[in-house]
């Protein structure tokens, strides 16, 4: 018999969902007919498959020693490089400056250094992170983006504050602001862009329509032109739903793709400025909440930037301006 007592971290989870990450070495059918055989208990009485645990509540387990045997403590994120660009940090979160070309989690290419696995690294060495404590908890980005876009991303240390963030990112209570330069002159200086999404999930493309059609999602798209130089404009935009690859295909769909979009944009456009990657940046958020946030109250309000985009930077030097040399930023 081994009991487990619900931490912090772990409140909240369903029964199953627990055990299946508290004893990984448990087979899914033995877990529900021990659980249906009162071989699982919660407070010393039958459990239920979707019983939500509370912190302090103890989960006794009367099954075979086999399956709690130790298992060697690998942990894959010390394969993780120590680079980290920290905007902010407090007790329950990390504000991060993600890097154009980093993987947020791993894929079928990319295992080791991706940003998840820094922010556990980094949290593990200031003794923030202890996996062999936590049942089935680990550190969680709250939000992506795309691998060949830079920008704010925040992490969640704890349970709660991953509870908390995941419903205000879906309830629209954290406001993400991109900088991007944009191909042309846009018709109006500022205003909403709308549409309808459609996504080609083999070919990781999205296709933007201007009106509905038949398993397409509404998009739209607020934009604001700080500055145009030429034949290129630079645009800061708040996205007002998200959705994959929402500025790229919005801005592509309206014939002002964003500078080195070879996906979204044309070979044609781009080859006179000779850049290969798309000129997008997640530069700035802000929390706004409209409802009790707990723990986190104490950030409504407040905004967050990485002050430095190197490309708003090089457009207002005029160093964007054809001709220019080809460049692999």
């Amino acid at each position: 018999m081994k009991e487990f007592v619900i931490a912090a971290n772990d409140a909240g989870q369903r029964l199953d969902k627990f055990i299946t990450k508290a004893v990984p070495a448990l087979p899914q059918a033995l877990l529900y007919k021990y659980i249906r055989t009162k071989r699982i208990k919660v407070n010393g009485k039958r459990g239920d498959i979707a019983q939500r645990l509370a912190a302090g509540d103890v989960v006794a387990l009367w099954i075979s020693d086999e399956f709690f045997a130790p298992v060697e403590k690998r942990y894959d994120f010390l394969s993780a490089s120590r680079q980290l660009s920290v905007v902010y940090e407090d007790e329950n979160l990390l504000l991060l400056d993600k890097k154009v070309g980093l993987l947020c989690h791993p894929d079928d290419h990319e295992f080791g250094d991706t940003l998840i696995g820094r922010v556990q690294r980094y949290l593990y060495e200031k003794g923030e992170y202890d996996p062999a404590a936590e049942a089935s908890f680990a550190p969680a980005l709250v939000n992506r983006i795309d691998r060949n876009t830079g920008g704010l991303v925040i992490a969640a240390k704890n349970a709660e504050s991953l509870r908390i963030l995941n419903q205000k990112l879906k309830d629209r209570e954290i406001e993400k602001y991109y900088l991007c330069v944009v191909h042309g002159t846009l018709p109006a200086q500022q205003g909403v862009l709308t549409g309808w999404l459609t996504k080609d999930a083999e070919k990781n493309k999205v296709t933007v329509f201007d009106r509905r059609l038949p398993g397409a999602k509404e998009i739209r798209t607020k934009y604001r032109v700080l500055e145009t130089r030429g034949a290129l404009s630079l645009v800061e935009v708040e996205l007002l739903t998200g959705r994959t690859h929402q500025i790229r295909a919005h801005f592509a769909s309206i014939g002002h793709p964003l500078l080195g979009d070879g996906k979204y944009g044309t070979n044609r456009q781009n080859k006179a400025f000779g850049y290969k990657k798309q000129f997008l940046y997640s530069y700035r958020l802000r929390f706004a909440f409209t409802t009790d946030a707990g723990e986190l109250n104490a950030l409504n309000g407040r905004s967050f930037a990485v002050e430095d985009v190197w490309f708003a930077r090089e457009f207002r030097s005029g160093a964007l301006d054809p001709p220019a040399k080809t460049k692999n930023f």
